[in-house]
């Protein structure tokens, strides 16, 4: 059973794509079978298929918990598909189930042998991220405004314990909240680095070690064989397209996957360029 172009054109995907190009499209596709129970694609896995469920059901699960469940026609993950980004799901098939399948690399060329139909294609893909793109900031900005509000009431309450009777209990309330307090100063909050800007640290060593995540008072970067131990003194150069920031600190934890540093307090022009390249990154999460 194959889907009509007009039950295609009901995807976000496919909108506003002629029949004839959507005839294209589906051509290059072939029609896989999965058994009951039978799974996809695992979490974390890279794609290697752009998947159409055309015939039964498929199950979306997430650490063992199922999210959703799709029913045909709808896409199985293309985001996924289609940037390479690694699996966030499990999908399995709940019923017998057909599917249009095409590899990746597939995908691709007839992409660049179809341009009439690759670019609607590409420019409902955009609209589809941008829309997302749109609920994560209203929902980043609903979480931002309750963490400001908490921060709030945990330094009232923490005030309160300061005044009321030194017990065992207030002490561990005290120390407990104060953690907490700490924890989500807006100085701890670590930004990734894309690969469109390619972010290292320069070790001792002179090897060049990927950063994995940074803000003004941490830094993670891939460890390897310069893995320094935890609790020792660090000292490495942070290395970008257009500037080298010298960085100190101290190991909070280490292993061969990641390294975990505790900065330093920088001098102020380190400080600023620190500074200027965490905006330049955190901008890529913004839509202005």
């Amino acid at each position: 059973m194959q889907p009509t172009p007009e039950q295609l054109q009901q995807l976000p995907l496919f909108a506003n794509i002629t029949q004839a190009h959507l005839a294209e499209l589906v051509a290059a596709f072939e029609s896989i079978s999965a058994k009951t129970d039978e799974v996809l694609f695992e979490a974390d896995e890279v794609p290697k298929r752009f998947l159409i469920l055309v015939e039964g059901e498929v199950a979306l699960s997430e650490d063992g918990q199922e999210r959703y469940v799709l029913r045909p026609p709808a896409p199985v993950g293309e985001l996924g598909a289609i940037t390479g980004l690694p699996r966030n799901m499990t999908a399995t098939a709940k019923a017998p189930s057909k599917l249009l399948s095409i590899s990746v690399d597939g995908l691709m060329a007839f992409c660049e042998s179809h341009g009439d139909v690759a670019f609607p294609v590409h420019h409902n893909l955009l609209r589809i991220v941008a829309d997302k793109v749109g609920r994560d900031q209203q929902r980043v900005t609903e979480m931002r405004n309750n963490l400001i509000v908490t921060q709030k009431a945990m330094k009232r309450m923490r005030e309160a314990l300061l005044e009321a009777e030194d017990t065992p209990l207030t002490k561990q309330l005290f120390e407990e909240i104060d953690a907490l307090i700490e924890q989500n100063k807006k100085g701890r909050y670590l930004v990734e680095p894309p690969r469109a800007l390619k972010t290292s640290v320069r070790l001792d060593g002179g090897t060049l070690a990927t950063v994995l995540a940074m803000s003004k008072e941490r830094l993670h970067f891939a460890g390897g064989a310069e893995t320094p131990k935890r609790g020792a003194h660090w000292s490495g150069v942070l290395v970008t397209a257009d500037r080298e920031i010298p960085l100190s600190g101290t190991v909070a934890s280490s292993d061969d996957e990641r390294v975990v540093i505790d900065l330093d307090l920088l001098i102020d022009d380190y400080a600023a360029q620190l500074d200027d390249q965490l905006t330049r990154l955190q901008m890529l999460d913004v839509v202005v």
